[in-house]
């Protein structure tokens, strides 16, 4: 596996979202039980909170095999130690389509990892943007589509391990 094909994140995040999970697959019982209640209450057609139950425990489900997911690919507490090249775990700075003043600053990550604290946007590495700038290099630019179809060119100016 590669560090492109991971998922990064930091120990507290990882510790959260195993928690986040813990605690959904506890409460399956709970959601079971409250759908044969509501089941036995009488005609399913007509039984707004049997329907609702069944709802929140799909929801439920389909957080519980995101959160498999995401944590069986993570790469926990390692951030990227090459500075230079963006990476999932990499604070990068950018500008757009040669206008050098323009720049902004981000985390090729994961919003999961909870570091998004107001002051540092998050890109997923499959996202257009984060995956346009996976293994560029400083000074590298690349082009990627927007999803109005138009095609927009970033160059890297700096890429740094993400130190949270």
């Amino acid at each position: 596996m590669t560090d492109t094909d991971v998922t990064w994140l930091t120990q507290d995040s990882y510790d959260r979202l195993k928690a986040e999970l813990d605690q959904l697959i506890a409460n399956r019982p709970v959601i079971a039980a409250e759908i044969n209640d509501r089941r036995e209450e009488g005609d399913l057609r007509e039984n707004g909170g049997y329907h609702a139950a069944r709802e929140e425990q799909g929801q439920q489900e389909a957080r519980i095999r995101q959160l498999q997911d995401l944590l069986s690919n993570a790469k926990v507490g390692e951030a990227p130690t090459q500075s230079g090249v963006a990476l999932p775990g990499s604070v990068v700075k950018v500008y757009y389509d040669g206008d050098e003043s323009d720049t902004e600053t981000f985390l090729i990550g994961t919003r999961e990892q909870g570091v998004n604290d107001g002051e540092l946007e998050v890109y997923s590495p499959s996202s257009p943007l984060g995956g346009a700038l996976l293994e560029a290099k400083v000074g590298e630019t690349r082009t990627y589509t927007v999803p109005n179809g138009n095609t927009v060119k970033v160059t890297l100016i700096s890429a740094e391990p993400y130190r949270g």
